[in-house]
């Protein structure tokens, strides 16, 4: 196993909290989980403007950077497009890499972490057992892996393992839009850019921060 991915991610997201941030949080996920278009296409240009006014993302998408989407938690003949696919898309018109490709496929199903109870969750292991990689048309050298929320890290984790296997001297990184803060009593502010890192810790996935 992988021992670790760095990520990135631009804004915050409370599940529990109290107070206006962290209501909007929850209204945000909402539209990014419903794959709204303008909502993509709004979110990838605040992402470029944060790629283009600090040092917050200063690496993650550069123009040798290949963008590869999480696929969703079935098969895509059972599923269509992910979310992240979405993203990947609107990120990528805003000039942010140098292309999209969907080699992280998904064999076989996962249960869903938003509907899994805490217990029943998908695995780091559950993940990797269920990806595969496609044939590349050139062995990619800068890849990010987009997904829309990351929480423990366990799917960046695992797609990780997976890039890796594929692509052994390639720089691989993850980015996801926003990351779930957990049982925060509540957040002050939606946009909150961070790097991470993703690491395997005692069976499991730890994310820090």
């Amino acid at each position: 196993m992988i021992r670790g991915v760095t990520f990135a991610s631009c804004y915050v997201y409370s599940p529990g909290g109290s107070g206006v941030s962290s209501e909007r949080s929850r209204l945000m996920r909402t539209l990014l989980k419903d794959g709204d278009a303008y909502f993509m296409d709004k979110y990838a240009d605040r992402v470029r403007q944060q790629v283009a006014d600090g040092p917050s993302l200063t690496g993650f998408f550069g123009a040798a950077s290949v963008l590869v989407p999480i696929p969703g938690s079935v098969p895509r003949h059972s599923g269509g497009a992910s979310v992240a696919d979405h993203l990947a898309g609107a990120l990528l018109g805003e000039g942010l890499g140098h292309c999209l490709w969907r080699g992280l496929r998904r064999i076989s199903p996962v249960r869903k972490s938003a509907t899994a109870a805490p217990g029943s969750r998908p695995t780091v292991a559950d993940h990797y057992a269920s990806f595969a990689i496609a044939p590349a048309p050139v062995p990619w050298r800068q890849i990010v892996l987009v997904d829309d929320v990351v929480t423990k890290g366990r799917t960046l984790l695992a797609a990780a393992a997976r890039m890796r296997e594929a692509f052994p001297t390639a720089e691989i990184r993850a980015f996801a839009l926003v990351r779930t803060m957990g049982l925060v009593p509540r957040v002050e502010h939606l946009l909150d850019p961070c790097v991470g890192k993703i690491t395997w810790r005692h069976g499991d996935a730890y994310r820090t921060p």
